[in-house]
C-alpha cells in the first residue's frame, strides 16, 4: 500500500521536500497523545528484543541512524513507530544552513539515496532542549555531533567539545561524526594525528555518557584497525560503522543520471556489502565489550539478523525508511521475533517463491 503512496505522492516531489512532508507527519504523530499511544501499542518492540549495550537498555537492537531527525524534532513520533533508539543530528555548536539546494537525490532502482546536505541543523543548544522536553522515554536517544563548516580543521576539537557539552545532560550516548563526505575537510579528521585529540578532548568532558566515533566505509582495512585501536585506547564505548560512501558502483541507475546528481554520500542498499565487510573488520579489531553499531544498506529483518550474526551490538537504518514507509520498523521488529525465524524473513520467502515461479 505504501508503495502506491510513494510512487504517486512522494516520488514526483523533490527528495528533500518529500522528506519534509514525511517529517511533519511524524512530528504530528508525536504531539497527539492518543495517536502516539495507539501507534506505539501496535509498533512497540517485543520485550524479547531488549538489548543491554553501553550500560543502557535498548527496547530493540534496531534503531534510526543519524541524518533523518537532524534537529531532534521527531523523537516522540519515531519512538511510536517502534525504533529502539533514535540517533539525532548531526548537530553542530552553531546553527548552519548546509549546502545549496538541491542536495538530495533518490535512486529508486537501487533503493539508494545521494545527499550532500552539509550538516544543516539549528544548533546543539536548541536540539538539547527538544530532547529534554520529549514526551516519552521509551526509546534510547543518541546525539551525533559534528563541527561547523566554517571552523578550520585545526580548531575542530573545540567544536566537538562545545557540541558535546551542549547535549551532554540530555543524550543517552554521543557519536563523533568525522566521516561525512559533505563537509570540506571533515574526512581528513579520520587521520590519527587529527582524530586523537578530538577523541581524547571530547571524552574528557563526556564523563560516564557513552561516546562512540562514526567512520567511513571508504577507509582501507589498516586505517579502520588503527582507528579502532585508538578508540579502545581512549576509552570510547564503541564505533559506528559506517557513514555514506563516495563510491558509485555497482548501480542500476544510469551513469549519466548519477553523474548529473553530482557529489555527495551514497546510502541505502548499494552500501550494504561494504558496510558488512567493515563491520566484520571493526568487530575483530575491537575488544569484545565495546559496542559496534552497524549501519548502511539495511532493508529488512534478514539484514538486521545478518549484522547481528556478524558481530554488531546494535543496527541502524535510514534510507529504506524513505522507501518502505512508516510501518517499516514495526515489520523488522516483528520479523526478528517470528517463531519460525531461521535467518530469512517472510519477505525473503516471498521473493524466493516468486523467483521459483519465474
Amino acid at each position: 500500500m505504501y508503495g502506491a503512496v510513494f510512487n504517486t505522492v512522494f516520488r514526483p516531489m523533490d527528495a528533500e521536500k518529500a522528506h519534509g512532508v514525511g517529517a511533519s507527519v511524524i512530528r504530528s504523530l508525536g504531539k497527539i497523545a492518543p495517536l502516539q499511544r495507539l501507534a506505539y501499542r501496535y509498533c512497540k518492540p517485543d520485550s524479547s528484543l531488549a538489548v543491554t549495550a553501553m550500560g543502557l537498555e535498548f527496547p530493540s537492537p534496531f534503531g534510526l541512524a543519524a541524518g533523518f531527525d537532524k534537529n531532534a524534532e521527531m523523537i516522540d513520533g519515531l519512538t511510536a513507530l517502534g525504533f529502539g533508539h533514535v540517533e539525532v543530528g548531526t548537530v553542530t555548536p552553531l546553527a548552519q544552513p548546509g549546502n545549496p539546494k538541491p542536495r538530495m537525490y533518490r535512486l529508486p532502482k537501487d533503493r539508494g539515496l545521494i545527499n550532500r546536505m552539509g550538516f544543516n541543523n539549528g544548533g546543539a543548544d536548541p536540539a538539547a532542549q527538544r530532547i529534554a522536553t520529549r514526551r516519552t522515554r521509551d526509546a534510547i536517544v543518541g546525539v551525533n555531533i559534528g563541527k561547523n563548516k566554517d571552523t578550520p580543521a585545526e580548531r575542530a576539537v573545540d567544536d566537538y567539545v562545545k557540541a558535546a557539552r551542549s547535549v551532554l545532560n540530555y543524550a543517552d550516548y554521543l557519536v563523533i561524526n568525522v566521516s561525512s563526505p559533505n563537509t570540506p575537510g571533515l574526512r581528513g579528521l579520520q587521520e590519527l594525528n587529527s582524530l586523537e585529540p578530538i577523541l581524547r578532548e571530547t571524552k574528557s568532558v563526556t564523563g560516564n555518557t557513552p561516546l562512540l566515533v562514526k567512520i567511513a566505509p571508504d577507509l582501507d582495512e589498516d586505517a579502520i584497525r588503527h582507528i579502532c585501536a585508538l578508540a579502545a585506547e581512549v576509552g570510547l564505548a564503541g564505533v559506528v560503522a559506517t557513514n555514506t560512501t563516495i563510491a558509485r558502483s555497482p548501480l542500476s541507475t544510469s551513469k549519466r543520471v548519477v553523474e548529473a546528481y553530482g557529489a555527495g554520500g551514497l546510502s541505502g542498499k548499494p552500501v550494504g556489502p561494504r558496510a558488512l565487510e567493515v563491520l566484520r573488520i571493526v568487530r575483530d579489531a575491537l575488544p569484545e565489550q565495546m559496542c559496534v553499531i552497524s549501519v548502511g544498506g539495511v532493508s529488512d529483518a534478514h539484514d538486521v539478523r545478518d549484522r547481528l550474526n556478524a558481530g554488531a551490538t546494535l543496527v541502524q537504518g535510514y534510507t529504506a525508511f524513505l522507501y518502505e514507509g512508516p510501518l517499516w520498523v514495526a515489520g523488522i521488529n516483528q520479523g526478528l521475533v517470528a517463531p519460525d525465524y531461521d535467518g530469512t524473513t517472510k519477505l525473503d520467502a516471498k521473493r524466493a517463491k516468486a523467483a521459483a515461479k519465474a
